[in-house]
């Protein structure tokens, strides 16, 4: 009989974050990180094809599915990378590899620079983060524009209130809009997982509308390129043919990698791991 994963927390910065363990802990450590609004059942797929062999562990990022919420609503990566290392080094996981989807990408490239020694191998969809395009338009504006537009979109969110669905079905019809790709039993999948339920008795999505704000500063680029390219472990760069991410290879940022190898799939948009499953689960076993 199937049986799903348990569920675990542990503390970082004084948040309770949640994560799931699918069990066999004899077995090497496979860490699977979700991206943004995202949740940590959206890899049950992954996880299920490939626990027999693994001992796999997907956490929910803080302000992410069953994790506490930041109390300052204020996300930043230094946080997320913290929460990370932290989950890490708490279950001794080290050397772990890691696969991780956009946010999760990005959160996992920028520690496997920092701690290259504890990363085994790398998978990354979609996790670069902002084109160089994007990137060279935001700097030509100024700090001040850039702390104006992100107080602007703190004000925003802060009279925001989520919205709230009369019923599972209402809120995977929303999921579908988001992902066309994804077919009814996924979608119904990820939202059961992805929604609470609210005292009326109407649903919510799980996630903080905080962590949609884009932050006023980052690391320089420069410092995020030097982690990269400190980053000692085989590394597989996954995008989407039908994606509005940009493609490393070809925006040039592959470069910065070591020991990186870029894969375009087809039929796939930014959720490449849903959107052609068996695709991705052959191109992840033969990597790994």
């Amino acid at each position: 009989m199937f049986t799903g994963p348990t569920s675990h927390f542990f503390t970082s910065q004084r948040l309770r974050l949640h994560y799931v363990d699918w069990g066999n802990h004899d077995k090497p450590p496979l860490l699977l990180l979700h991206g943004g609004r995202d949740h940590c059942r959206n890899w049950d797929w992954l996880a299920a094809a490939l626990r027999d062999d693994w001992h796999v562990i997907a956490p929910d990022l803080r302000g992410h599915g069953d994790s506490q919420w930041s109390p300052d609503g204020h996300y930043s990566m230094a946080a997320y990378i913290y929460d990370l290392a932290q989950l890490i080094h708490q279950q001794r996981l080290a050397p772990v590899t890691i696969v991780a989807h956009s946010l999760g990408g990005n959160i996992a490239l920028r520690y496997a620079g920092i701690y290259p020694e504890t990363v085994r191998r790398l998978v990354a969809i979609e996790g670069l983060g902002p084109s160089p395009k994007l990137l060279a338009e935001r700097a030509r504006l100024g700090i001040d524009e850039r702390m104006r537009r992100w107080i602007d979109e703190q004000r925003e969110l802060a009279r925001r209130t989520p919205r709230r669905y009369a019923s599972i079905d209402e809120a995977c019809a929303r999921m579908l809009e988001e992902n066309p790709h994804l077919s009814p039993e996924q979608a119904r999948h990820l939202t059961r997982y992805g929604v609470m339920q609210n005292e009326d008795g109407s649903y919510s999505w799980k996630f903080d509308n905080d962590v949609r704000a884009w932050p006023p500063y980052d690391m320089p680029q420069a410092d995020i390129e030097r982690l990269w390219n400190r980053i000692s472990c085989p590394t597989l760069l996954v995008y989407g043919k039908q994606s509005w991410a940009s493609n490393p290879a070809e925006d040039g940022r592959a470069r910065h990698f070591r020991d990186a190898r870029v894969v375009t799939v087809e039929g796939a948009g930014h959720w490449v791991h849903h959107d052609q499953f068996e695709t991705f689960l052959q191109l992840l076993q033969d990597f790994l």
